[in-house]
């Protein structure tokens, strides 16, 4: 394996590193608050203030963010070249800088309103919700309908000039937050089972929507239920056919799973884990003598250099054009349970301190285990609970037999 850059990548490097450098000060560093790799998985950090927004502008006028994204929509419009997709993100990683906003939004809406939206749903939501000025919540889940979404049973009925929506959304990420949802609502209730759900984009404020936050153990409510009672929903807010709302949730879906897959931040907490386990003592003595935490570690970073390998096998099969096919559905897969498994040892060598709440003196790392341990064992299951996962990659990946089904 090549891992190195031509000639022509390595200028192209400078030139980011320039504009970097030119655009992005020290001042700037300073006053940016350091990210969360937590919420970073989980796809919700969003830095929208002026200063941010001004970059990104710049950056975008640049051509180095949103480069897929058509200029009239608020992108940089630039040919598909993923080793400089690349490039550009290890450099703003490199310098602190706003990189592309993580949110459901950019990633997972954008993408499917290019693919299936109408000019208007395009021109009205794209620019804004890439400057962090929108923010989006997913109406997917359900009380019974989660890794099995097609039996979702919220549903819309139209009336006149309105659909009337009626029903319950749960485990809705951001959803006090977020201006608008994108969900899936069942509009043709006789219809077999993957058809007649049509994919809506909903105005939160809308008369009849109430969100009750879903406290979690770890005190945060990062997740809430939305309660649906004769909601008017426009007509024209569906994106993509009537009833064919399944097939449009694909692209959503796809994008979801690509940034939970992200090896990136298993990376981070890797490292972290490794310097507890260096400064932790562990009955007498340092938690790295441990031949058990030893080979743990040794495990983990095996599994993670896999994930940072196949990271590498889905980057050259882009760069050749080419179909990832199933190499990129085992990313989520294999992060994801990644993830909970380092910050389950983190906890492990912390023993009961790692219950220790922010600002208890002698709490680990500043008391901040316990929310990622909490949060990673949640991640495994969003985008798809690993058994789906298995399921999916096994059926329509390798061609296996499907499970027996009633």
């Amino acid at each position: 394996m090549n891992l190195s850059y031509s000639e022509a990548y390595q200028a192209f490097r400078a030139e980011v590193r320039a504009f970097l450098t030119a655009n992005w000060t020290d001042a700037d560093r300073a006053s940016d608050p350091a990210p969360d790799p937590v919420k970073a998985s989980l796809g919700s950090v969003v830095r929208a203030d002026p200063r941010a927004s001004e970059f990104r502008r710049q950056a975008i006028a640049a051509g180095y963010l949103y480069r897929q994204v058509p200029r009239r929509y608020g992108g940089a419009e630039q040919p598909a070249d993923t080793l400089k997709a690349t490039i550009i993100t290890e450099e703003f990683k490199r310098a602190k800088a706003p990189a592309e906003i993580l949110g459901q939004g950019p990633s997972m809406l954008v993408p499917t309103l290019l693919a299936h939206g109408t000019e208007e749903q395009r021109e009205r939501f794209v620019e804004p919700t890439l400057l962090g000025q929108i923010r989006w919540c997913q109406g997917y889940s359900e009380p019974g309908a989660g890794s099995d979404l097609a039996s979702l049973r919220a549903s819309g009925v139209l009336d006149g000039d309105h659909w009337l929506v009626n029903g319950q959304k749960t485990w809705t990420s951001n959803a006090a937050e977020a201006k608008w949802m994108f969900a899936l609502i069942r509009t043709e209730p006789g219809a077999p089972k993957h058809d007649g759900i049509t994919y809506m984009l909903i105005d939160m404020k809308t008369p009849g929507i109430e969100v009750r936050p879903l406290r979690q153990l770890n005190g945060a409510a990062h997740f809430s239920e939305v309660f649906f009672t004769d909601v008017r929903v426009p007509r024209t807010s569906i994106v993509g056919e009537r009833g064919r709302g399944w097939s449009v949730s694909r692209s959503t879906l796809k994008a979801e799973r690509a940034l939970i897959g992200n090896a990136g931040f298993a990376r981070q907490i890797f490292d972290g884990t490794l310097a507890l386990a260096q400064l932790t003592e562990v009955r007498g003595r340092k938690a790295i003598e441990d031949a058990v935490i030893r080979d743990r570690l040794t495990d983990l970073e095996s599994r993670l250099l896999a994930a940072e390998l196949n990271g590498y096998r889905l980057l050259t099969t882009n760069a050749r054009g080419e179909d990832p096919g199933i190499f990129s559905l085992v990313a989520k897969l294999h992060t994801s349970t990644l993830f909970y498994d380092i910050a389950r040892l983190a906890m492990d060598i912390s023993s009961d301190r790692g219950l220790l709440a922010p600002g208890e003196p002698t709490a680990p790392f500043s008391g901040m285990l316990f929310e990622p341990y909490m949060t990673y064992y949640a991640l495994a299951i969003g985008g798809g609970a690993p058994n789906i996962q298995r399921n999916v990659i096994g059926e329509r990946g390798l061609g296996l037999p499907r499970d027996a089904r009633l």
